[in-house]
C-alpha cells in the first residue's frame, strides 16, 4: 500500500510539473509575440555620379587590404627570416616551448617594424602624403607606394631566384639602364623573395646549431666515459647550453647579427 501511494504521488508530481512547463512555454510565446522586433533591409541603389562609385570601390579596396595585411606582413617583409631564426634558436637550445610562440612572434613583429621603418617612411613621403594632398591619383599613389617595398625585396633576393621565376613566367629580361624596381612585376619578386628568405633563415639556423651540437657531443662523450649510459645527455647538456647562451649574451648577439643581414 505504501509503495502504491508513493507511486501515485510521484505520478501526480510529474503531471503537475508538465502542466507548469506547458503554461510557461505559452506565457513565453505570448510575451515574444507582444515584442516588436526591428527589421533590417538591404537595398542597392543606382549611383548617379562617378565619385560615388569611386568611394564604394575605395571602401572595398581598403577592406581587401586589411584582410590581406597578415599575409603581406609575413611574405613581403623581414618577418619571415626573423621568425625562422628565432625558432631555430629555441630548437638548438632544446628549451621546447620557452620562450613561448607568442613571445617569439611579438619579438619578430617589433623587429620587423624596426627593419621596415625606412621603407614605411618612404611610402608615407612618396605616396601617402601626396595622395592625401590630391597631388597623385590612386593608381600613381599605389605604384609609388609599392616601389620602396619592391626595392627592399630585390635587395634581399638572390639573382638566381629572380631568374628562376622570370624564366618560368616568360618575363622579358630587363636591361641594366631600366628601373628594375619599377618594371619588375610583383608576381616575380614576391616568390623569389620568399625562397631567398627561407634559404637565408635556414643558413642562419644551421650556424646557430653548430655550437650547441658540439656541447651535446662533449656531454655525451663525458657521460659515456663515466659509464652513465642510461642518463640522457640532453638532460645534462640543457643547463650548460643555457649557461653558454647567457655568458655570450646570446640574445644581443643573435638579434644584432640578424639585423645586420638586412643592411
Amino acid at each position: 500500500m505504501k509503495k502504491s501511494r508513493a507511486i501515485q504521488r510521484n505520478i501526480i508530481m510529474i503531471f503537475l510539473i508538465c502542466i507548469c512547463f506547458l503554461i510557461g512555454i505559452k506565457v513565453q510565446a505570448s510575451t515574444v509575440d507582444s515584442i516588436q522586433l526591428p527589421g533590417m533591409t538591404i537595398q542597392m541603389a543606382d549611383e548617379t555620379t562617378p565619385s560615388d562609385v569611386s568611394g564604394s570601390l575605395q571602401m572595398i579596396f581598403i577592406i581587401t587590404i586589411i584582410a590581406l595585411a597578415p599575409s603581406i606582413l609575413i611574405i613581403m617583409t623581414s618577418f619571415l627570416r626573423i621568425i625562422i631564426t628565432l625558432h631555430f634558436v629555441r630548437s638548438a637550445m632544446g628549451t621546447q616551448t620557452m620562450p613561448p610562440n607568442q613571445i617569439l612572434v611579438g619579438i619578430a613583429l617589433f623587429l620587423t617594424f624596426f627593419v621596415m621603418s625606412p621603407v614605411i617612411s618612404q611610402i608615407k613621403t612618396n605616396a601617402l602624403e601626396p595622395y592625401e594632398q590630391g597631388i597623385m591619383s590612386e593608381e600613381v599613389a599605389l605604384e609609388e607606394g609599392l616601389l620602396p617595398i619592391k626595392d627592399f625585396m630585390l635587395r634581399q633576393t638572390r639573382d638566381e631566384d629572380i631568374k628562376l621565376f622570370m624564366d618560368i613566367s616568360d618575363t622579358p629580361i630587363l636591361t641594366e639602364e631600366s628601373d628594375i624596381a619599377r618594371e619588375m612585376p610583383l608576381y616575380v619578386i614576391v616568390p623569389a623573395f620568399i625562397i631567398s628568405e627561407l634559404r637565408a633563415g635556414f643558413i642562419i639556423g644551421f650556424l646557430l646549431y653548430i655550437p650547441f651540437i658540439v656541447l651535446d657531443m662533449v656531454v655525451a662523450a663525458t657521460l659515456m666515459a663515466m659509464g652513465m649510459m642510461m642518463l640522457p645527455p640532453a638532460t645534462i647538456s640543457l643547463p650548460f647550453k643555457i649557461l653558454l647562451f647567457i655568458l655570450v649574451d646570446g640574445w644581443n648577439l643573435v638579434i644584432g647579427q640578424l639585423l645586420q643581414t638586412f643592411n
